[in-house]
């Protein structure tokens, strides 16, 4: 079953008297339970690719469908319930609310879903639990490791039970252990029936994605299956 489908999507902006073609005519499908790596240098359109499929910006040509629904069409207050309901974003810089515990972090989504306190709280706690961070759940950002902290961020995208998990650069600011740590965990969400889309430059992180889509010039440049994967799991890349 396709989750997403792009066709010929395409996304351009004017800067002053320029036009910059950000996307041209890229048409993908990612199917349900897939682990994508979107790949490119600085330029390519792969954070404008992960932007349209996240719902943060729409297309300027072309068609977006999630979930049989057309993204392309909506309205920015349809986006932003689609935004909360189907996609749960994990960030390079975390964005969490610093003068805000784990557990009222992680339960933020559930406020804009309409869940009462008690519920909330609840469910943010069984999710901070899958994590490994259930002990941790009173500690503010500042009280916690870079890569607890970024756990905390996957706790929080995961809360609402979304479609897809968009990660964006989410080893950027952390040292090599925390990263392998970090993805493993990654690994663990897609065993468990996760669909993961991931944003990364770095040809290591990609790596452990099943897929590989790379992009130059805002066109794709290449999309295939991930070589290095060896039965399910990541092996290192050469």
């Amino acid at each position: 079953m396709n989750i997403i489908e792009t066709h010929n999507i395409s996304r351009r902006y004017i800067m002053g008297s320029t036009e910059v073609n950000a996307l041209q005519s890229i048409s993908i499908t990612i199917e349900k339970g897939e682990y994508v790596a979107f790949m490119g240098p600085s330029g390519s359109g792969k954070s404008t690719l992960m932007n349209i499929v996240g719902c943060l910006d729409t297309p300027t040509g072309g068609t977006y469908s999630l979930n049989n629904h057309m993204v392309s069409e909506m309205t920015e207050n349809e986006l932003a319930e689609v935004r909360n309901k189907e996609i749960g974003f994990v960030f390079q810089t975390f964005n969490l609310l610093p003068r805000a515990n784990a557990l009222e972090n992680v339960a933020l989504p559930l406020i804009y879903a309409g869940y009462g306190k008690y519920e909330r709280h609840e469910i943010a706690m069984s999710v901070l639990e899958s994590v490994g961070l259930g002990d941790r759940h009173h500690h503010k950002p500042n009280e916690l490791s870079g890569g607890q902290r970024q756990r905390v961020a996957i706790a929080r995208a995961l809360v609402n039970n979304p479609s897809i998990i968009l990660a964006d650069e989410p080893t950027g600011n952390l040292d090599s252990k925390t990263s392998s740590d970090i993805m493993n965990l990654f690994q663990e969400l897609h065993d468990n029936g996760n669909t993961i889309i991931m944003v990364t430059h770095e040809a290591d992180i990609a790596h452990y994605a099943h897929r590989i889509v790379h992009l130059r010039d805002g066109l794709v440049e290449w999309d295939r299956a991930n070589e290095h994967i060896s039965r399910g799991k990541p092996v290192a890349a050469h």
